[in-house]
């Protein structure tokens, strides 16, 4: 059985769609898996297309038909809304005998092989543009636990280019720095399952104002994509009560080093300024 989320197969297979099945899938996705949870009938009205187009397009996703598919939504929202307990007990049940090392990194290089398949190269050449733009602000967010991945990109960004702010993840604090941005802006945004009410509405907002937003999330997608075509999918299972992390920050460093490269004259000398600063005030030990 096949372990790749909806939104995975519509990437991979968006190419070969028809003008219908297209729209079809703009609509499953848009409320996903609300979308997904009623008759094939009420899913073709919702995108106004023919049950037979509803038909056709579980099929070229891998599904048997319709019950199929919505038997796999089910199973997505399950894993979506369990908590640490829950998914301990899952992969609990089902853990092979072979040492936690060996099974913990073959899940992790199992994600990074699937999270890296499904990235569009051209996506993320457009999206280095945007963060490479020196007239466009940077503003980036993390929630709960992946503000140690924002937190994290935003130490290099900022030493790599001016202009990028770290918003601090409390949601009470966030509406000062909403009042900064401006149309043209980038907000970088991690968000992994369980999505944040906050961060979602802080999304919301800063699209109205005309700000793009950059998204790093799980294979299931934040509420957040639904503001942004610059989405970046991270698979974050592993055998363990927690997701794991490891493949977004990958693909956050991979971002950061070709933006480095793309600012590397500037970057260089913020770098020796930064040194000499660091040299000044005895920051770190130095060992001759």
């Amino acid at each position: 059985m096949s372990t790749r989320s909806i939104a995975e197969r519509l990437r991979e297979k968006k190419d070969g769609l028809t003008r219908a099945e297209r729209q079809l899938a703009q609509t499953i996705m848009k409320n996903y898996p609300a979308s997904g949870l009623g008759t094939i009938t009420t899913l073709a009205s919702a995108a106004d297309v023919s049950t037979p187009t509803v038909a056709r397009l579980v099929q070229k996703l891998g599904f048997s038909g319709f019950p199929d598919f919505q038997s796999h939504v089910h199973r997505e929202l399950n894993e979506k809304i369990s908590g640490p307990i829950a998914k301990r007990e899952g992969w609990v049940e089902n853990a092979p005998d072979s040492h936690i090392l060996n099974r913990f990194t073959e899940a992790v290089i199992e994600n990074i092989t699937q999270s890296l398949y499904d990235i569009d190269t051209k996506l993320f050449d457009q999206t280095c543009d945007l963060l490479s733009d020196p007239k466009r602000r940077i503003f980036v967010v993390g929630g709960r636990i992946t503000r140690t991945l924002a937190d994290y990109f935003f130490l290099h960004m900022q030493v790599i280019r001016q202009d990028v702010t770290h918003i601090s993840s409390s949601s009470n604090a966030w509406p000062h720095y909403l009042l900064d941005i401006r149309q043209g802006d980038v907000v970088v945004i991690f968000d992994i399952r369980r999505y944040e009410n906050s961060t979602l509405k802080l999304a919301e907002m800063a699209s109205e104002k005309g700000a793009e937003i950059v998204l790093f999330t799980d294979q299931w997608n934040s509420p957040v994509s639904t503001f942004t075509k610059y989405c970046f999918n991270s698979r974050i299972a592993v055998p363990s009560a927690w997701d794991s992390n490891v493949t977004c920050m990958l693909l956050a460093e991979i971002f950061i080093a070709e933006i480095q490269e793309r600012y590397w004259d500037t970057t260089r000398e913020r770098m020796q300024a930064l040194e000499g600063m660091f040299d000044r005030t005895r920051f770190f030990r130095k060992f001759s």
